[in-house]
């Protein structure tokens, strides 16, 4: 926030004309790392984010030592990851749908959580980090069970060596050399999690059900994200390519505030719990 300006409030005005375009409308929702920020769950952009180098696909399969260094790592966050709770803005989102307000949720985030607050139509963009996909052919896994079999593998590794937590699930680790990393039991074949890669493009059907669902709707509400990643952007590009009214609700300046009907500077979670407060009215 820069110095001098007063934070950014959730005003009635700005509340009432985003409830305007939402009451009686099909609305799609589109959300970012910002939703799961009260959850515990880090932003990658927001205020004192940590720089960071993100895993490539291509880092990950030229190199064990490069897939050591993100299993180590990945398997550490998810202890903290793996337990993180749905917070009052996925609720709120869950009730908007069962409400018949909302048609259906895209997300960019990996942590699963809009599912597990009881949002039906859940378009996950990048993957899911609960689950685990062999590369070569294909076998899914819970991510749970990948934790159990790194953990017998490792028992020498220490939870405490965790530095810092990452949006993604990882944290930062220093030494890997005596790192195992189990393979895919079918086919002894190559394990990721299966989530989209710094790098990677999100599979063509996800991408297609994520803009069907704009496409449907009446009101495109986009959630806790700055807009930064291409695929959020295609997405409100084909809403503001059709005339569809676009809400922003996000904590700073996103891609997507010179072309929403209303932005709403504040936070997801009290937002979101507003709106569904006075729909459900």
């Amino acid at each position: 926030m820069v110095p001098g300006l007063e934070a950014p409030i959730l005003t009635d005005a700005l509340l009432d004309a985003a409830i305007g375009l939402m009451r009686g409308a099909r609305v799609a929702v589109l959300t970012g790392a910002g939703v799961s920020t009260d959850s515990g769950i880090p932003d990658y952009r927001g205020e004192g984010a940590p720089v960071r180098t993100p895993m490539t696909l291509q880092a990950f399969l030229a190199s064990e030592t490069a897939r050591k260094r993100y299993w180590a790592g990945s398997h550490l966050g998810w202890r903290s990851f793996g337990s993180a709770q749905p917070n009052s803005g996925h609720l709120a989102l869950a009730e908007l749908e069962a409400g018949g307000v909302v048609t259906g949720v895209v997300t960019q985030n990996v942590d699963g959580l809009h599912r597990r607050a009881g949002s039906r139509h859940v378009v996950e963009l990048h993957g899911g980090m609960d689950r685990v996909l062999c590369l070569t052919c294909g076998q899914h896994y819970a991510r749970q069970a990948i934790a159990e079999r790194l953990a017998e593998l490792n028992p020498a590794i220490d939870l405490d060596t965790a530095i810092r937590a990452r949006p993604d699930g990882d944290v930062d680790v220093d030494d890997v050399e005596a790192m195992v990393i189990p393979a895919c039991t079918v086919c002894g074949g190559i394990l990721k999690p299966d989530v989209v890669f710094f790098g990677e493009f999100v599979p063509v059907d996800t991408y297609q059900a994520a803009a069907s669902l704009v496409q449907g709707a009446d009101t495109l509400l986009v959630a806790g994200s700055s807009l930064v990643v291409n695929s959020g952007v295609r997405l409100l590009e084909l809403a503001r390519r059709r005339r569809t009214p676009i809400i922003v609700v996000n904590r700073g300046i996103t891609k997507g505030d010179s072309r929403a009907a209303v932005k709403i500077e504040a936070g997801a979670s009290e937002t979101l719990t507003a709106m569904a407060a006075a729909l459900a009215s």
